[in-house]
Protein backbone atom coordinates (compact mmCIF):
# COMPACT_ATOMS: atom_id res chain seq x y z
CA UNK A 1 0.00 0.00 0.00
CA UNK A 2 1.33 3.54 -0.88
CA UNK A 3 2.12 5.75 1.73
CA UNK A 4 3.49 8.92 0.36
CA UNK A 5 3.57 10.45 4.01
CA UNK A 6 6.77 8.01 4.79
CA UNK A 7 8.75 8.68 1.16
CA UNK A 8 10.94 10.58 -0.48
CA UNK A 9 10.65 13.63 -1.26
CA UNK A 10 7.67 14.60 0.93
CA UNK A 11 9.33 12.26 4.18
CA UNK A 12 12.74 14.47 3.57
CA UNK A 13 10.73 17.81 3.27
CA UNK A 14 8.76 17.28 6.13
CA UNK A 15 11.85 16.18 8.48
CA UNK A 16 13.75 19.87 7.28
CA UNK A 17 10.66 22.21 7.53
CA UNK A 18 9.44 20.47 11.27
CA UNK A 19 13.34 21.29 12.60
CA UNK A 20 13.31 24.92 10.75
CA UNK A 21 10.03 25.34 12.53
CA UNK A 22 11.04 24.88 15.95
CA UNK A 23 14.25 26.86 15.29
CA UNK A 24 12.44 29.57 13.75
CA UNK A 25 10.05 29.90 16.14
CA UNK A 26 12.11 29.86 18.79
CA UNK A 27 13.41 33.16 18.18
CA UNK A 28 9.51 34.67 16.64
CA UNK A 29 7.86 33.67 19.15
CA UNK A 30 10.47 34.46 22.25
CA UNK A 31 8.08 37.59 23.43
CA UNK A 32 5.15 35.85 23.65
CA UNK A 33 6.62 33.17 25.84
CA UNK A 34 6.02 35.03 29.34
CA UNK A 35 2.30 35.39 28.12
CA UNK A 36 -0.62 33.64 29.92
CA UNK A 37 -2.90 31.44 27.72
CA UNK A 38 -5.56 33.95 28.72
CA UNK A 39 -3.58 36.71 27.72
CA UNK A 40 -2.69 35.44 24.59
CA UNK A 41 -6.48 34.91 23.88
CA UNK A 42 -7.25 38.07 24.51
CA UNK A 43 -4.53 39.70 22.54
CA UNK A 44 -5.83 37.21 19.95
CA UNK A 45 -9.45 38.50 19.56
CA UNK A 46 -8.78 42.21 20.28
CA UNK A 47 -6.69 42.43 16.95
CA UNK A 48 -6.14 39.12 15.42
CA UNK A 49 -4.72 41.04 11.92
CA UNK A 50 -2.09 42.60 14.30
CA UNK A 51 -1.14 39.92 15.95
CA UNK A 52 -0.45 37.36 13.08
CA UNK A 53 1.33 40.25 11.17
CA UNK A 54 3.63 40.34 14.47
CA UNK A 55 4.55 36.24 13.77
CA UNK A 56 4.15 36.56 9.65
CA UNK A 57 7.94 35.01 9.98
CA UNK A 58 6.67 31.95 12.33
CA UNK A 59 5.41 28.75 11.38
CA UNK A 60 2.81 28.04 13.67
CA UNK A 61 2.90 24.28 12.20
CA UNK A 62 0.91 21.26 14.03
CA UNK A 63 2.72 18.88 15.75
CA UNK A 64 4.32 15.63 14.04
CA UNK A 65 1.90 13.90 16.01
CA UNK A 66 -1.27 16.13 14.57
CA UNK A 67 0.37 15.68 11.18
CA UNK A 68 0.35 11.56 11.34
CA UNK A 69 -3.32 12.23 12.44
CA UNK A 70 -4.61 14.36 10.12
CA UNK A 71 -3.01 12.12 7.18
CA UNK A 72 -4.62 9.19 9.09
CA UNK A 73 -8.12 10.77 9.18
CA UNK A 74 -8.10 11.86 5.40
CA UNK A 75 -7.34 8.06 4.41
CA UNK A 76 -9.68 6.37 7.11
CA UNK A 77 -12.29 8.51 5.80
CA UNK A 78 -11.22 8.32 2.35
CA UNK A 79 -11.85 11.93 1.54
CA UNK A 80 -11.96 13.76 -1.82
CA UNK A 81 -13.07 16.98 -0.53
CA UNK A 82 -10.48 18.76 2.09
CA UNK A 83 -10.84 22.67 3.90
CA UNK A 84 -8.19 23.76 5.43
CA UNK A 85 -7.87 27.22 7.29
CA UNK A 86 -4.38 28.25 7.98
CA UNK A 87 -2.19 27.02 5.27
CA UNK A 88 1.03 28.74 6.49
CA UNK A 89 4.48 27.56 5.20
CA UNK A 90 2.40 24.31 4.60
CA UNK A 91 3.29 21.68 6.73
CA UNK A 92 -0.26 20.50 7.35
CA UNK A 93 -1.00 20.79 3.85
CA UNK A 94 1.66 18.63 2.84
CA UNK A 95 -0.05 15.87 5.36
CA UNK A 96 -3.25 16.44 4.13
CA UNK A 97 -2.22 15.97 0.43
CA UNK A 98 -0.39 13.27 0.94
CA UNK A 99 -3.35 11.58 2.26
CA UNK A 100 -5.35 12.74 -0.79
CA UNK A 101 -2.53 11.20 -2.90
CA UNK A 102 -2.35 7.49 -1.86
CA UNK A 103 -6.46 7.88 -1.03
CA UNK A 104 -6.56 8.50 -5.03
CA UNK A 105 -6.87 11.65 -5.26
CA UNK A 106 -9.34 14.66 -4.27
CA UNK A 107 -9.47 18.16 -3.76
CA UNK A 108 -7.48 20.47 -1.02
CA UNK A 109 -8.69 24.36 -0.77
CA UNK A 110 -6.38 25.95 1.76
CA UNK A 111 -6.83 29.22 2.42
CA UNK A 112 -3.77 31.53 4.25
CA UNK A 113 -4.14 35.77 5.01
CA UNK A 114 0.00 36.23 4.38
CA UNK A 115 1.16 36.69 1.12
CA UNK A 116 4.50 35.09 1.64
CA UNK A 117 3.22 32.07 2.92
CA UNK A 118 0.97 31.43 0.60
CA UNK A 119 4.27 31.78 -1.75
CA UNK A 120 6.11 29.77 0.84
CA UNK A 121 3.48 26.57 0.62
CA UNK A 122 3.40 26.60 -2.98
CA UNK A 123 6.67 26.03 -3.33
CA UNK A 124 6.83 23.25 -0.58
CA UNK A 125 3.74 21.75 -2.24
CA UNK A 126 5.64 21.80 -5.61
CA UNK A 127 8.64 20.13 -3.95
CA UNK A 128 6.89 17.39 -2.46
CA UNK A 129 4.98 16.54 -6.22
CA UNK A 130 1.91 16.90 -4.57
CA UNK A 131 0.90 20.65 -5.69
CA UNK A 132 -1.86 19.40 -8.19
CA UNK A 133 -4.10 18.37 -4.81
CA UNK A 134 -4.18 21.75 -3.49
CA UNK A 135 -6.24 25.47 -4.49
CA UNK A 136 -4.45 27.93 -2.78
CA UNK A 137 -6.71 30.66 -1.65
CA UNK A 138 -5.16 34.29 -0.55
CA UNK A 139 -7.25 36.57 2.39
CA UNK A 140 -9.14 36.61 4.75
CA UNK A 141 -10.86 32.73 5.05
CA UNK A 142 -14.11 35.02 5.98
CA UNK A 143 -14.11 35.83 2.41
CA UNK A 144 -12.06 33.28 0.53
CA UNK A 145 -14.20 30.42 1.84
CA UNK A 146 -17.41 32.28 1.19
CA UNK A 147 -18.30 31.21 -2.27
CA UNK A 148 -17.26 28.33 -4.36
CA UNK A 149 -16.91 25.61 -1.89
CA UNK A 150 -18.09 22.16 -3.03
CA UNK A 151 -20.79 20.10 -0.89
CA UNK A 152 -20.21 17.20 0.68
CA UNK A 153 -16.63 18.37 2.55
CA UNK A 154 -14.81 15.04 4.50
CA UNK A 155 -12.65 16.92 6.94
CA UNK A 156 -12.29 20.57 7.71
CA UNK A 157 -8.98 21.99 9.95
CA UNK A 158 -8.94 24.76 11.53
CA UNK A 159 -5.40 26.44 12.63
CA UNK A 160 -5.89 29.64 11.46
CA UNK A 161 -6.97 32.68 13.83
CA UNK A 162 -8.93 31.64 16.53
CA UNK A 163 -11.35 34.11 16.95
CA UNK A 164 -12.39 32.80 13.20
CA UNK A 165 -13.25 29.47 14.50
CA UNK A 166 -16.91 29.86 15.01
CA UNK A 167 -18.02 31.87 12.04
CA UNK A 168 -16.18 29.91 9.73
CA UNK A 169 -17.72 26.94 11.05
CA UNK A 170 -21.16 28.61 10.87
CA UNK A 171 -19.67 29.55 7.23
CA UNK A 172 -18.71 25.98 6.31
CA UNK A 173 -21.54 23.98 8.31
CA UNK A 174 -24.38 23.41 5.31
CA UNK A 175 -21.13 21.99 3.03
CA UNK A 176 -20.07 19.51 5.52
CA UNK A 177 -20.97 15.96 4.56
CA UNK A 178 -22.32 13.26 6.66
CA UNK A 179 -19.82 12.13 8.89
CA UNK A 180 -17.92 14.88 8.12
CA UNK A 181 -13.89 15.13 10.26
CA UNK A 182 -13.24 18.45 11.74
CA UNK A 183 -10.15 19.03 14.06
CA UNK A 184 -8.93 22.56 15.49
CA UNK A 185 -5.64 22.94 17.10
CA UNK A 186 -5.23 25.42 19.61
CA UNK A 187 -8.62 25.03 20.52
CA UNK A 188 -8.78 26.53 24.13
CA UNK A 189 -8.00 30.02 22.35
CA UNK A 190 -11.53 29.71 20.55
CA UNK A 191 -14.01 28.58 23.88
CA UNK A 192 -17.20 29.58 21.65
CA UNK A 193 -16.22 27.29 19.41
CA UNK A 194 -15.53 24.13 21.32
CA UNK A 195 -18.68 25.24 23.07
CA UNK A 196 -20.48 25.12 19.67
CA UNK A 197 -19.48 21.54 19.08
CA UNK A 198 -20.27 20.46 22.59
CA UNK A 199 -24.07 21.24 22.58
CA UNK A 200 -25.37 18.18 21.05
CA UNK A 201 -28.36 19.56 19.67
CA UNK A 202 -25.90 20.99 17.00
CA UNK A 203 -24.94 17.12 15.84
CA UNK A 204 -21.45 16.89 16.74
CA UNK A 205 -19.71 14.27 18.47
CA UNK A 206 -16.08 15.84 19.86
CA UNK A 207 -13.21 14.03 21.79
CA UNK A 208 -10.34 16.33 23.38
CA UNK A 209 -6.70 14.97 21.97
CA UNK A 210 -4.61 14.89 25.22
CA UNK A 211 -1.44 15.42 23.87
CA UNK A 212 1.33 17.20 26.07
CA UNK A 213 2.26 20.46 23.77
CA UNK A 214 -0.56 20.49 22.07
CA UNK A 215 -4.62 21.94 22.43
CA UNK A 216 -6.79 19.91 19.80
CA UNK A 217 -10.57 19.15 19.64
CA UNK A 218 -11.84 16.32 17.39
CA UNK A 219 -15.20 16.57 15.96
CA UNK A 220 -17.34 14.28 13.87
CA UNK A 221 -20.51 15.62 12.45
CA UNK A 222 -23.49 13.00 13.30
CA UNK A 223 -26.70 15.14 11.84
Amino acid sequence: MTNTLHSSPVSTLLAHLFADARKTDAAVLAPFRSLSPEALSKALHQDYRTFYANVADAYLPVSQELGRLLYALTRARRARTVVEFGTSFGISTLHLAAALRDGGGGRLITTEFEPAKVRRAREHLTTAGLVDLVEFREGDALDTLRTDVPDGIDLVLFDGAKPLYLPLLRLLEPRLGPGAILVADNVRMSPEFAAHLARPEHGYVTVPLPWEDDDCLLAVRTA
